[in-house]
C-alpha cells in the first residue's frame, strides 16, 4: 500500500492535529520587538534633539563672541574726572577700519595709550579707566583712549581675538606719534592686554607696556571659560570653536599667535599684574610671559586672592605705586640711556 493511501484510511478523528504556534510564546516574542523598537526610535530623536540644540546654541554661542554686547559711552573725560580732551578719529594701520578715541593733551611728549578689554568701551568703568587716565595726566602724560571695533558704536566689526585689533591699535600708535610722541606706553586689560602683545610683534614704536589680567584668546584659554558653565570634553569645544567663530568673526585661531607673545622677550620693559583667582584668564598666560622676558625692568605682581580685572578696585593704593614707580623707572632708564650717549 501506498504511504498516502496508508495516511488516508485512518479515521479522520485518530489524526494527530496539526501543531499550532503557541500563543504565550508568540505574545512574549512580539512584545519585545515592539517595546524595544519604541525605545530606538526615542532614543535616535532625544539624540538628534540633543544634537540640534547643541548645534544651534553652539551657533548663538560662536555669533555672540563675535559681535559681545557693549553699552554706548556714558560720560567722557571732562565730565568724568574734569579732563580737556579731543574727540579724534584715525584709520588702522591696515586702512581696514576707521577708530574712535578721545586724546587728552599734556605738555610732555609722553603718552599712554589705553588699551581697552572685550566686551566693553574705551570707558571700562569696572576698571575704572577714567582714573587710570586722571593718574596719567597727573604725572604728564598724554592719554590716548580709543574704541576697539567691536565696541564702535557707528560702524560695528566682529570681535576677532586681536587679529584686527592689534592693527587698531598699531593705528592709535601711529597718531599718538603724529601728535608729536617721543615715549609711547601701552596699558592693556584683559583681551585689550592680549592684542597689544600681538601689536608689539608688529612694531617697534613701543617703549614699555602694563599689562593686567592679560588674556590671549586660544585652545587653552577658551576650554577654560568655556569650562566654567558647562563641562564638555576639550575636543569638542574647541573644533566648535574652530569651525564656527571663524564663520561670524573672519579670524581664527591659527591667526592669534599665542604661542610667540608668550615666549618672546621683548626689548622694553613690561609689568604683568595678574590675580591668583582669576576665572577668565588663567594666570599661567602671565606667568608665561613674565618668564620670557629679559629687560631687567620687566617684572610681574601676582595678586593673591584678586580676581580679573579688579586688581585696581581692590588693591588701589599698592596698584597705583606699583604702576607709577614702573612708569618712573622707564623714565629714569631712558634719561640714563641719554646721559650715556
Amino acid at each position: 500500500m501506498s504511504t498516502a493511501a496508508a495516511y488516508n484510511s485512518y479515521p479522520l478523528e485518530a489524526l494527530p492535529a496539526p501543531a499550532l504556534p503557541d500563543e504565550s510564546f508568540t505574545a512574549a516574542a512580539a512584545i519585545p520587538k515592539k517595546k524595544y523598537g519604541w525605545i530606538s526610535t526615542a532614543l535616535i530623536s532625544i539624540i538628534a534633539a540633543a544634537f540640534f540644540l547643541f548645534s544651534a546654541a553652539s551657533v548663538v554661542a560662536a555669533w555672540a563672541i563675535s559681535y559681545p554686547p557693549v553699552g554706548a559711552l556714558a560720560s567722557n573725560p571732562m565730565l568724568a574726572r574734569g579732563l580737556a580732551y579731543e574727540d579724534v578719529s584715525f584709520p588702522s594701520l591696515d586702512g581696514s577700519s576707521q577708530v574712535n578715541g578721545w586724546w587728552i593733551p599734556s605738555a610732555s611728549g609722553r603718552t599712554v595709550v589705553l588699551s581697552h578689554g572685550y566686551g566693553t568701551n574705551r570707558e571700562e568703568e569696572w576698571v575704572p579707566m577714567y582714573d587710570i587716565a586722571s593718574l596719567l595726566h597727573g604725572l604728564d602724560y598724554n592719554v590716548l583712549m580709543f574704541d576697539y571695533g567691536y565696541a564702535n558704536a557707528e560702524h560695528r566689526l566682529p570681535a576677532t581675538g586681536g587679529v584686527t585689533e592689534s592693527q587698531q591699535l598699531l593705528g592709535a600708535l601711529e597718531f599718538a606719534k603724529s601728535q608729536g610722541s617721543s615715549k609711547l606706553i601701552v596699558w592693556g586689560f584683559s583681551m585689550g592686554a592680549g592684542t597689544a602683545l600681538q601689536a608689539a610683534l608688529q612694531t617697534d614704536l613701543i617703549d614699555g607696556m602694563i599689562l593686567d589680567s592679560t588674556f590671549i584668546p586660544d585652545e587653552e584659554s577658551i576650554y577654560y571659560n568655556i569650562n566654567r558653565y558647562v563641562n564638555l570634553p576639550k575636543s569638542l569645544a574647541t573644533q566648535w570653536i574652530r569651525k564656527l567663530v571663524p564663520m561670524f568673526s573672519g579670524a581664527s585661531l591659527d591667526q592669534i599667535p599665542s604661542a610667540e607673545v608668550q615666549s618672546t622677550a621683548f626689548p622694553y620693559p613690561i609689568l604683568l599684574i595678574h590675580g591668583t583667582d582669576d576665572d577668565k584668564s588663567p594666570a599661567a598666560i602671565s606667568e608665561n610671559i613674565a618668564a620670557s622676558q629679559t629687560n631687567p625692568l620687566s617684572q610681574l605682581w601676582s595678586v593673591p586672592g584678586a580676581i580679573h580685572e579688579m586688581i585696581f578696585r581692590t588693591h588701589p593704593e599698592e596698584y597705583v605705586q606699583r604702576t607709577t614707580a614702573f612708569l618712573q623707572a622707564i623714565d629714569a632708564d631712558t634719561l640714563a640711556s641719554i646721559d650715556a650717549q
